[in-house]
């Protein structure tokens, strides 16, 4: 037969596309022709097989061979895509059953030599493979264990082209090869952190609880040592495990960035803090050819924190906007729209000046009032009017030290009860609207259902009627006051949890 079909995956962003693999041999001169939008790395794939078919045992015949990838306006990239060419060929060459490469999608790099190599986003591919029919996936050794954590499909891990074209039918002798594993990527570990060992602040460890309950973006401004990057690594913790769609998403999106998985699922809620010197791509994703996930999308279902944020370029800052409104990513090109998830919470932290002491007890700023207004207008007022929670805090003082001696403060694993707890509280009242947490509630909520009496919100609006809140600001204090209720265990925010919600978000 001169004539073979299998399938692969095209990923766009987190979303994919199957792919038809066609290989066709005529008795024309010698050559290896693959088309189909193929880019740069996936071109290469001539090269990579017929040295991996020879390597392996079963060299491609000496004739021309033809590859479509279809469908062919479907831009296709990176070099997962080379088992699924190397098996169609063998396939046409009469080397293995065409009826059982047909039945298979297959994933992976081929290496000189044969093996497999571990590829970026097998997890990704291997979940949309599943969301589109597919049965069974052939996958190299290295991505065995992401691979499987898709439930109903078959996973079919192999070494090498030799091991796949004998599992197709071929007729050629076993031989034992060490299998190619990727290197573990190490990660920052929070696990050791208390919120016990914060001193003083109170107020601050109060916000950093109603952020956890009710998945609310937080920004806290002081000088140098007030706590405020100790505060934000703590907030993960507080944080309850993931589900298994979000946590599945999260280990997609990471196998997508090219970072080594732990065993097992990991539900714990992500912690990303990239530096100040990060670009949008960097941020929100992007990059030539295949499209990457950013930071913000590796932290859906945990924390973005960026620290020093008065220090990112403005316009990268504000290319969160859209992600804090919507909960996703979508990262435009000429040829096409990759989306990504974007359910993050944000967490900012600045100094309130260049020189980090203006308001600093015992020590005298130097920057002038003109100085520190453009210092903070780096953060834009749309961007700010996103962030429900902001702070302000201040150094401790030698009494507030004495007094933490005397008096321990709240642990990690009591507050992240109360958060479960109170987010248990917000998802029993909101059964049935497609909503779970308090972040997530729109205008049409609080101002139907959730309405709350006048006498409630009478400081709120006298605040709007003097031009201090936004409506959307409005809102997020809205939204905060049931996150408080739900902490104290009240049914209804009343005018003293709005109180309270209002000075959570008092301008910086």
């Amino acid at each position: 037969m001169a004539l073979a079909r299998t399938t692969s995956v095209a990923l766009l962003g987190l979303r994919g596309a199957l792919v038809e693999v066609e290989a066709d041999l005529s008795a024309q001169l010698p050559g290896f022709v693959l088309i189909g939008l193929p880019d740069a790395a996936l071109g290469e794939a001539r090269d990579r097989v017929r040295a991996a078919a020879s390597n392996a045992g079963c060299p491609l015949p000496n004739r021309k061979l033809t590859v479509n990838l279809s469908p062919a306006s479907l831009p296709k990239h990176g070099s997962a895509f080379d088992l699924a060419i190397a098996l169609a060929a063998l396939a046409a060459a009469g080397a293995v059953e065409p009826a059982s490469v047909a039945k298979v999608v297959h994933l992976g790099e081929l290496g000189l030599d044969g093996r497999l190599r571990p590829t970026e986003g097998v997890l990704a591919a291997v979940a949309e493979a599943a969301r589109l029919g597919a049965e069974t996936v052939m996958v190299p050794a290295g991505n065995a264990e992401e691979a499987q954590l898709v439930p109903g499909v078959r996973i079919v891990p192999v070494v090498s082209l030799r091991e796949a074209a004998i599992w197709h039918g071929a007729e050629i002798e076993s031989e034992h090869q060490e299998p190619l594993l990727a290197a573990p990527i190490e990660q920052r570990e929070l696990d050791d952190t208390d919120l016990a060992e914060v001193i003083g602040n109170e107020e601050a460890v109060h916000a950093l609880l109603v952020a956890a309950a009710g998945g609310h973006h937080l920004l806290m401004l002081g000088p140098p040592g007030a706590g405020k990057s100790m505060l934000a690594a703590r907030l993960p913790g507080l944080l309850p495990d993931l589900d298994t769609a979000t946590a599945l998403e999260v280990s997609a999106l990471r196998s997508l960035s090219g970072i080594a998985l732990s065993r097992g699922l990991d539900r714990r809620p992500p912690f990303e803090a990239p530096h100040h010197s990060a670009t949008a791509p960097a941020l929100i994703g992007g990059g030539s050819g295949q499209l990457r996930p950013g930071a913000a999308a590796r932290a859906t279902g945990g924390v973005l924190f960026l620290d020093e944020a008065t220090e990112f370029p403005a316009s990268v800052l504000d290319t969160l906007r859209q992600p804090l409104e919507t909960g996703r990513i979508r990262i435009h090109r000429a040829r096409a729209t990759a989306e990504f998830p974007g359910r993050f919470q944000l967490v900012l932290a600045a100094n309130p000046c260049p020189c980090g002491l203006y308001g600093a007890p015992g020590d005298e700023c130097t920057c002038s009032p003109a100085l520190r207004r453009r210092y903070l207008g780096r953060l834009s007022g749309p961007l700010l009017d996103r962030i429900d929670l902001q702070l302000r805090l201040r150094r401790i003082t030698a009494a507030q030290l004495r007094m933490s001696r005397e008096r321990p403060g709240l642990g990690t694993d009591a507050a992240r009860a109360l958060v479960v707890d109170a987010r248990a509280r917000a998802e029993r009242r909101l059964a049935g609207s497609g909503f779970s947490r308090n972040s997530e509630l729109p205008g049409s909520w609080l101002r139907g259902e959730g309405r709350l009496p006048r006498a409630a919100t009478a400081d709120l609006d006298r605040a709007l009627e003097r031009g201090l809140l936004t409506m959307r600001g409005y809102d997020r204090v809205l939204r905060v006051a049931w996150t408080v209720a739900d902490l104290d265990g009240a049914s209804a925010p009343g005018a003293d949890a709005v109180g309270r919600a209002l000075a959570l978000r008092r301008p910086a």
